[in-house]
């Protein structure tokens, strides 16, 4: 396992941790500053400055992308079918532009959530086969883009508006069923926050092997959690063993990036800077 607590080469910002603190230019100039070396950036903040000019700003700063969020919201009722293909093209094009690692996919929940507008359904095994299949459809363009796609699996309480898809082992299980032979064009992004919980982790990191461990993402889960999608906590101020996540991905083979995604109320409130400067820190001494 490597060891972090002397510096912060392997640490990656997602951009979600600073959103509301400064648009994608001020976060990428932040990050320069601090000696930050990757991040991954939401779709939503690369269009509010343009993608040529976060392609410019990125190569300018010498940074890498561990990942590029996001694709997927696969599920949708017939009507809204043909732009959810188009919109999930757009997202491999972006982060081939931009020069990702991957594009990681929320697959989407039942569809008036995934794509509003959809009819509603409460067919959840439904919502699940139109994963499947759509995945499919995209993984045959992204081929060609050369990006690799990395599913990431969210917690159950997910399940109906951003993700059916919730645990490393049917993450993986999709991985085998349209990807056999292990090409190196899917895997998965494992978050901490949505898979400590999960009795069976361990062996299905084992099963994922290097080859579809294509990003991990770190925060930490707080008791009481005040709110499931904007009250993650910082790492240390929770419960979850990060660092023994980590220590079975790298057992594996990972020698990625360690990517701080936190969706925080309490955190967008402070300035960029300070949380930076704490995310630096706890990833010396957390992660």
């Amino acid at each position: 396992m490597r060891d972090f607590s002397n510096d912060h080469r392997w640490l990656s910002l997602n951009t979600a941790t600073v959103r509301k603190q400064g648009d994608l230019a001020a976060i990428i100039d932040a990050c320069a500053r601090a000696g930050i070396r990757a991040i991954d950036p939401w779709r939503d903040q690369v269009a509010a400055i343009g993608l040529d000019r976060a392609v410019r700003l990125v190569k300018d700063a010498g940074l890498e992308l561990s990942g590029y969020c996001r694709g997927g919201m696969f599920t949708a009722d017939e009507a809204h079918r043909p732009a959810m293909r188009d919109d999930n093209r757009r997202a491999v094009d972006e982060a081939a532009a931009l020069g990702a690692s991957c594009l990681v996919l929320v697959v989407g929940g039942l569809p008036q959530y995934s794509r509003p507008g959809s009819a509603a359904s409460k067919d959840i095994i439904a919502a699940r086969a139109q994963v499947h299949d759509a995945l499919a459809d995209l993984l045959d363009y992204a081929r060609q883009a050369k990006m690799p796609l990395a599913i990431e699996p969210l917690h159950p309480a997910y399940a109906a508006d951003r993700a059916c898809v919730n645990t490393t082992k049917q993450a993986l299980d999709l991985c085998d069923a349209l990807d056999p032979s292990r090409s190196g064009a899917l895997g998965v992004a494992l978050d901490v926050y949505h898979i400590w919980w999960d009795p069976e982790l361990l062996p299905q990191i084992a099963r994922a092997g290097q080859d579809r461990l294509m990003a991990f993402h770190v925060c930490d889960w707080l008791v009481p959690t005040k709110d499931l999608l904007n009250d993650r906590g910082m790492m240390g101020d929770g419960v979850i063993d990060i660092r023994s996540i980590r220590a079975a991905v790298e057992a594996q083979g990972f020698a990625g990036y360690s990517e701080i995604e936190i969706f925080s109320e309490d955190w967008w409130g402070r300035s960029m800077d300070e949380v930076i400067a704490t995310c630096i820190d706890r990833h010396r001494s957390v992660v």
